[in-house]
């Protein structure tokens, strides 16, 4: 047992902001919980001399389907193997141990953090323990293939993020995919997660199938604003402009408490309020910390909900801009 005991890695991969409000589908941001939680996913891949196997534990364990095979996780291994042998790599057994940190449907990137923890934690097990890794472009093309297969339409704007770090543009070239934009540093996100699930497939299907054309020239030219603010360095501009068109005017019907909330952190000053992904996570975005523990102060009285039992499995973090993206924990 001792030295095959020892084959092993974990990686952690974070909570994202999809959409950002701006950028519907195409920009994203990894966030980091400034207290130090995890907030994400762990995937540990360790050598099995019984069969590739999959054991999903943690918190939200009990939201996923019982059986393993219907696990994305269990489809990532599938397509990591298929990779290899295209590649003409030998395909080792192993044993995925998902921890599941993050709600399902939260609108926190939950799929994706699974997705990219388990793809970076075959590779960086492939590269320690077989002498093979696959670049960045091929690791980012097999997560965003992966979550096309949950929501139905690739989209990389929660696994960009997730699996880099930092804010992620997504450029039409297949190339390329992804550009990284400057964040503001001293912005705090403060995301509060009122306990309730909302699928991505549902809001989706709550917006329109067409937008008018001055919609368009506004979505256009708000995205515009934001990216050439953060190049500049213009927080002022950036956060005048971080407005959704998209999806908030539709969606905020099917977010208990949401238009209250925004209203409220709005008046209070915040430099932006929207929803994360497609929901039901809120995130309020200020540059004074003090300001930050008052909004999840509130937040935490305010937005989440109670269940029958009188308990919420709901959460606020107050959250910095996560540079890292998908990391190998220590053994």
């Amino acid at each position: 047992m001792g030295a095959t005991a020892l084959m092993s890695v974990s990686v952690f991969a974070p909570a994202s902001i999809g959409n950002v409000n701006v950028g519907f589908d195409v920009l994203g941001l990894a966030v980091k919980p400034v207290d130090g939680t995890l907030l994400g996913d762990v995937v540990t891949v360790t050598h099995s001399n019984d069969g590739d196997q999959i054991e999903v534990i943690g918190a939200f364990a009990n939201k996923l389907p019982s059986d393993v095979k219907q696990n994305i996780v269990w489809h990532c291994l599938l397509l990591f193997n298929k990779e290899l042998l295209v590649n003409e790599q030998t395909i080792a057994e192993v044993k995925i141990t998902l921890d599941k940190r993050m709600p399902v449907g939260s609108g926190l990137g939950s799929s994706a953090c699974s997705v990219v923890a388990a793809i970076a934690g075959l590779n960086a097990f492939y590269e320690k323990y077989h002498q093979f890794s696959f670049s960045e472009q091929a690791l980012l093309k097999m997560m965003g293939q992966m979550e096309a297969q949950i929501s139905g339409s690739l989209h990389y704007d929660n696994v960009a993020p997730c699996f880099l770090g930092g804010m992620q543009l997504m450029v039409p070239n297949p190339d390329i995919i992804t550009r990284n934009l400057p964040q503001f540093d001293d912005c705090y996100f403060v995301m509060a997660y009122p306990g309730i699930e909302v699928s991505t497939k549902a809001a989706r299907e709550i917006l329109p199938a067409s937008y008018s054309r001055a919609d368009l020239i506004s979505f256009g030219q708000n995205l515009a604003t934001f990216v050439d603010a953060c190049h500049r360095g213009d927080k002022n501009q950036a956060f005048s402009v971080l407005t959704d068109i998209v999806a908030e005017p539709y969606r905020k019907s099917i977010l208990p408490g949401y238009s209250d909330a925004a209203s409220y952190l709005t008046q209070e000053g915040c430099l932006a309020v929207g929803i994360s992904g497609s929901g039901p996570t809120l995130f309020c975005v200020t540059d004074d910390e003090e300001k930050a523990k008052e909004f999840a102060n509130w937040l935490n009285e305010n937005y989440l909900q109670t269940s029958a039992s009188g308990k919420s499995e709901g959460f606020v973090h107050i959250c910095q801009a996560d540079t890292q993206g998908a990391v190998s924990l220590p053994e």
